[in-house]
């Protein structure tokens, strides 16, 4: 699509969100239940599409995007008539008689931007909150993608008018074609680099934005950990995907006195996990292409990996790998890795370490292995990161309960759930003045000094 093209479907857009069509509930609750059933229908296809784009298996395909979606709309069908409800809040005395109270308008016209590394579930839950909301949509997924991007280009075509969602393919032409028109609000999700792009861009029209980043998010094992339990989780999380997820432990802070158990845990947890040769584990993921396979194999220092390292260039697969005794000088922690790399930092001062993260850039998540209360409190207190697990990895962002977004450099804004449809609305202030009355004492002349006393009451 062009850019004339692209023009002409945003002002196809506009003109259909001005006729009102999205704003009542009911359909918006009917766009979601189709989108459901759709979903529903072409579940086989996505699941190949995501084992030809990344290597997903069936089961980590649905349990980390396809089933992770229909939760949200299930969430959102069930509640967003509670959300756009308006919400009356406390009046002030000194606008007796009035009633006040905060009613969801949707912003408008929307633009959704979306990674290759979780392809179906970071363009659909996006989409399903903005449909909640009562917005349009021009969704732009990943051209890294091509399978599940082209699929699902063909599903959402043959649910919605293009007036009213539409999908835009393509690579950089494209993307900077939409970020070149005048949008009400952009939901981007993706690297630093580009969400830099994006907001230069967003700026130039004053449009507000959401960017769900990423970052080195780190995972603290200190030795009150049950780290057999600790192993087991890490590995999970860490490996998921083959390392590309945004907020995967990006790297490992643990405990000198504990650090060779629990890297010996580790290494049989992956074995237990991936089995003997994870390269021949057909449930075991690939690198999205051959660039980032380059990137992510030139990460490995072989005079530091204490398991794994082995690579097949011909599929872009990368064995799960640990690197000991690694320092902030190497390679490994210059960037965010997104690929199946362990690096093993140790301390002996857990003081230290919380003073170390405190000067780092913020992360999009952190995660803490303890039993002990104290180093919990002072993390969740102290540091400034996302979200995050104690005692786990990931699932904090499995739920639509909660919210979940960046902070500084891994983002802005958080969407799932109520936070998703808050996202995508404006909270409207608005106080209904009554007319049977009118207090006289905001008037000129300000000369009576019974007004002044009583205006001094109402707000002192």
């Amino acid at each position: 699509m062009n850019k004339e093209e692209i023009s002409m479907l945003l002002e196809k857009q506009r003109e259909y969100y001005r006729t009102g069509a999205t704003i009542p509930v009911d359909f918006r609750i009917q766009q979601l239940k189709k989108l459901y059933n759709e979903i529903k229908k072409y579940e086989d296809e996505f699941s190949h599409a995501l084992t030809e784009d990344l290597g997903k298996s069936n089961f980590e395909g649905f349990m980390c995007e396809i089933g992770l979606t229909l939760s949200e709309i299930t969430y959102m069908i069930k509640h967003c008539r509670k959300f756009a409800k308006k919400k009356t809040v406390h009046t002030p005395l000194a606008q007796f008689a009035s009633h006040s109270y905060r009613q969801p308008v949707p912003y408008g016209n929307t633009l959704i931007m979306s990674p290759w590394n979780y392809p179906f579930l970071l363009t659909i839950e996006p989409l399903v909150d903005a449909i909640a909301a009562g917005n349009t949509a021009v969704v732009k997924p990943s051209a890294y993608s091509p399978a599940t991007s082209s699929l699902m280009k063909k599903m959402l075509e043959g649910i919605f008018n293009e007036e009213y969602v539409a999908v835009v393919t393509g690579g950089r032409e494209e993307n900077s074609a939409l970020l070149n028109e005048k949008f009400d609000f952009i939901f981007f999700t993706g690297s630093q680099a580009v969400g830099k792009e994006v907001l230069r861009h967003a700026a130039e029209h004053l449009t507000p934005v959401v960017l769900e980043l990423g970052g080195k998010s780190p995972c603290i094992v200190d030795r009150s950990a049950n780290l057999k339990l600790a192993a087991r989780r890490i590995v999970f999380g860490k490996y998921l995907n083959c390392g590309q997820t945004c907020v995967a432990p990006d790297y490992i802070l643990c405990e000198a006195s504990v650090k060779d158990k629990f890297v010996e845990e580790v290494k049989k947890q992956i074995k237990l996990q991936f089995g003997e040769n994870p390269l021949e584990n057909q449930d075991y993921g690939k690198i999205i292409n051959e660039k980032h396979f380059k990137r992510v194999s030139s990460l490995i220092d072989p005079g530091k990996v204490v398991h794994g390292g082995e690579v097949d260039e011909e599929h872009c697969r990368i064995a799960p790998t640990i690197m000991d005794n690694v320092t902030w000088a190497d390679a490994v922690m210059g960037e965010e890795i997104f690929g199946p790399i362990m690096p093993v930092i140790t301390f002996d001062s857990f003081d230290a370490v919380v003073a170390d993260l405190k000067t780092k850039a913020k992360p999009l998540a952190l995660y803490l292995f303890t039993s002990n209360k104290t180093h919990i409190d002072r993390v969740n207190r102290q540091l400034a990161y996302g979200g995050g697990c104690i005692n786990d990895v990931i699932i904090h962002l499995a739920t639509s309960e909660m919210g979940f977004g960046g902070v500084g450099e891994s983002g802005m804004g958080t969407y799932h759930g109520k936070a998703g449809f808050d996202t995508f609305s404006h909270l409207k202030s608005v106080v209904d003045k009554k007319t049977f009355m009118d207090l006289p004492m905001r008037y000129q002349p300000y000369t009576n000094k019974m007004y002044e006393k009583m205006l001094r009451m109402f707000l002192q």
